[in-house]
């Protein structure tokens, strides 16, 4: 059986599915808002949330380091505003006492090896890396070799490149992520029966989605085609200011989506043709002959 532990919770097939509302940068530097999204993360029924983390100077490109652009804090370059919107160690200090609080687990995508070292400290149940990273071996086996859980996400991605950042990874503690890298992507690019191959293709590991798309439905069809975790960018207002912002969720929509993903559970069943008790005054009742 494809199963996965996280933290204390079992992640895969036969279990509950696992949703992560995906904070990434959407708090644009701010912890308040960081704190208003874990707290709504938590009320909607998410099991995790989850952050980004870079080390600014690994990060960016050369070229890109002293391009202007346009802020909430005004004009600065690409480099300050990449220092603008991480986190510090007293920061998220405060965050892991906060996701105590409010009873979610959080961790993080690295995008550099120096950024695992920083997570390291907080002990986090697990880790994710970002499509952009999938190529990225290097990063891969530095986050595998803290022997935590790794979620790997498959946007922008051939299935050569899957195949082997799985064969170099190993398939102990591996959960694979379907996705598409557009933000908000179009509903014909989803793709939604790559979650099928995948689990033909990977049987032993969890198999879920990463959505970035606008709204809902196409999620909930994740989980009917066999997604046992997903993940969804969550956001105070679609309309704030970032680059992730439109293809996110608020909060009253992570309520719904959690809402009716443990509806669609429970409705699946386990495609047993049975006649219930609900349907015995019907069929005496109704029935001819």
């Amino acid at each position: 059986m494809a199963e996965v532990k996280i933290g204390n919770t079992m992640v895969g097939d036969g279990h509950l599915v696992y949703v992560i509302a995906e904070i990434g940068i959407n708090h644009n530097g701010s912890l308040e808002v960081a704190k208003k999204l874990i707290e709504g993360a938590a009320l909607a029924g998410c099991d995790a949330v989850k952050f980004q983390k870079r080390t600014p100077e690994l990060c960016v490109p050369m070229d890109q380091r002293l391009i202007e652009r346009e802020t909430p804090w005004g004009r600065m370059t690409y480099m300050d505003y990449r220092y603008k919107v991480e986190f510090s160690f007293d920061d998220y200090t405060e965050i892991d006492a906060y996701c105590r609080e409010k009873g979610i687990a959080w961790f993080a995508s690295c995008w550099d090896e120096e950024a695992v070292d920083f997570m390291e400290q907080f002990n986090p149940p697990c880790y994710k890396a970002a499509s952009a990273s999938l190529t990225d071996l290097a990063l891969l086996k530095k986050t595998k070799a803290t022997g935590r859980p790794l979620i790997i996400s498959t946007g922008m991605s051939t299935m050569e490149e899957i195949d082997l950042a799985v064969s170099e990874l190993g398939r102990d503690q591996l959960l694979i992520a379907h996705t598409n890298s557009t933000y908000p992507c179009p509903v014909e690019e989803l793709n939604l029966r790559m979650i099928g191959t995948l689990k033909q293709r990977y049987p032993d590991n969890p198999i879920g989605y990463s959505g970035h798309e606008v709204g809902l439905a196409t999620t909930w069809a994740a989980v009917v085609l066999g997604a046992v975790f997903v993940e969804r960018h969550v956001t105070l207002d679609r309309a704030m200011w970032g680059s992730d912002q439109a293809a996110s969720v608020e909060i009253s929509g992570m309520s719904r989506l959690v809402s009716n993903i443990r509806d669609i559970e429970k409705s699946l069943g386990d495609g047993v043709k049975r006649v219930y008790a609900g349907e015995a005054a019907a069929r005496k009742k109704l029935r001819r002959v």
